[in-house]
């Protein structure tokens, strides 16, 4: 069975035809470690887990790469502003080699909480300075770069395909239009490779242009190549690497290389916080301990993850996560009395349910569909022969099947915000005030609760 996948390159559903048989190269945008990440940012290697372990469970053998950034990644995308690691140690009063260890570790202790298997090698940008330094002189040498006051930029008006990930025209960049405007730079999106460093900067390298540090797309090329060849299989990212840094990233690539860099471009939608933006300045740049501390395992956030298609935003709202926890539960109940069971199931009927599972996962990573088949599944007569093949399926789920014990299904504990909105609501149909009363129970359906009138007052369920 094909497997395919959408290509952000060619926008379009391509059937996955590796480089080399058998074998997949693959490389993903990895954290930089300045601050935990949120449950935003560990969606994109969700998704980095979920294609590993379909490439696998087709028979593939997957060398994974995750880059750790340690360096050069600046608060601004026009290269001004502080490196975020240094910003992190000046304001903790630690350096940042510390910084880097301890938010890497905690980033581990995430990803093994919530089963995502540890990339093949998790290269630091701090230990690949020299392969940095080696590519920013051979796109000098070749003149798609150009050395400033400030460091070393990549001319994006020498590459000819500059914008064809994004779709961004360089006639359309207007100075000061996408980033602030840096007075050394020939066009407004140049980007910088080399960042000449100032005496007091906390982190420096000797070079052929002075002291200084690697821009942060730099590392991306520089790692890769060296770890998975001139020319690899599949890089991925979220949809906010698209415009800049992936961009930026093919541009010095095929530059330096003189030919096609990935075959495969493959993105991740953000995750949205009650339908809006996640920022820790509105207190919801949720981390997997915050989620924790509200009584959600990690496999009922996983769970979460994998019930929407990885090119669609999800929502994460707290209601959706009592509705996963609940659903999983439920999930590991059937599984347990599945497993207890001694009866078998015609191989014919299993079969039909492998193939259909087989057909979403590799129907561009289609996994809620594929949840959708085990679910349907389960309610077959209770056979161990269904629990086995549900094992199976897991190597994709990663949601510990082979763990299950019996799970009381936990009572819904309503916020006190959406019990105060359905309390206006009871007193709005109290006073006959019926359009107030329909605006509260679509306020309320929008947080994903259903309310239902009783002769006591209302119900509230979440909604399906």
């Amino acid at each position: 069975m094909q497997l395919k996948v959408y290509n952000t390159l060619t926008r379009k559903k391509e059937v996955f035809q590796p480089i080399k048989a058998g074998q997949v190269g693959m490389y993903s945008c990895g954290p930089t470690v300045y601050k935990p990440a949120h449950i935003g940012n560990l969606r994109a290697y969700v998704f980095m887990d979920e294609l590993r372990r379909i490439l696998e469970y087709n028979g593939y053998k997957v060398k994974s790469v995750m880059n750790i950034t340690d360096v050069g990644h600046l608060v601004s995308d026009g290269d001004d502003g502080e490196d975020k690691m240094s910003k992190s140690a000046v304001a903790t009063g630690k350096t940042p080699l510390q910084i880097a260890e301890e938010i890497t570790a905690r980033f581990m202790q995430d990803v093994d909480a919530l089963n995502i298997k540890r990339p093949t090698l998790c290269p630091k940008a701090t230990d690949n300075i020299a392969e940095m330094i080696a590519v920013v002189k051979a796109l000098l040498d070749k003149g798609y770069a150009y050395q400033t006051e400030d460091g070393i930029y990549f001319s994006v008006e020498k590459f000819a395909g500059y914008g064809k990930l994004s779709g961004v025209k360089l006639e359309d960049q207007k100075h000061g239009a996408r980033v602030e405007v840096n007075s050394f730079k020939r066009h407004p999106i140049d980007f910088a490779l080399w960042k000449k460093a100032a005496p007091n900067h906390l982190q420096q390298w000797d070079s052929p242009w002075g002291m200084g540090f690697p821009g942060w797309h730099i590392e991306c090329t520089a790692m890769s190549r060296k770890y998975l060849g001139e020319t690899f299989d599949i890089h991925t990212g979220g949809v906010d690497h698209i415009p800049i840094h992936h961009e930026n990233e093919i541009a010095q690539a095929e530059c330096w290389l003189g030919h096609k860099a990935v075959n495969y471009w493959m993105h991740c939608e953000f995750m949205l916080i009650d339908g809006g933006k996640m920022s820790k300045s509105l207190g919801n740049d949720y981390t997997v301990a915050d989620v924790a501390a509200r009584g959600y395992t990690p496999m009922e956030l996983r769970y979460l993850y994998l019930n929407v298609q990885y090119r669609q935003k999800l929502n994460f709202t707290w209601a959706a996560m009592e509705a996963a926890k609940s659903a999983y539960s439920k999930l590991c109940n059937l599984l347990l009395a599945h497993k207890n069971s001694n009866v078998q199931t015609d191989r014919e009927v299993l079969d039909g349910y492998r193939q259909k599972f087989e057909e979403a996962i590799n129907d561009d990573l289609n996994v809620p569909l594929a949840m959708g088949v085990l679910w349907t599944m389960l309610k077959l007569p209770k056979s161990n022969d269904v629990y086995k093949l549900a094992l199976e399926f897991d190597k994709v789920f990663a949601l510990d099947f082979d763990k299950v014990k019996e799970v009381e299904s936990p009572a819904l504990v309503i916020p006190e915000d959406i019990k105060a909105i359905a309390e206006q609501r009871l007193q709005a149909r109290k006073e006959k005030n019926w359009a107030e009363s329909d605006r509260l129970r679509d306020e309320l359906a929008q947080k994903g609760y259903a309310v239902k009138d009783t002769p006591n007052g209302y119900e509230l369920v979440l909604k399906q």
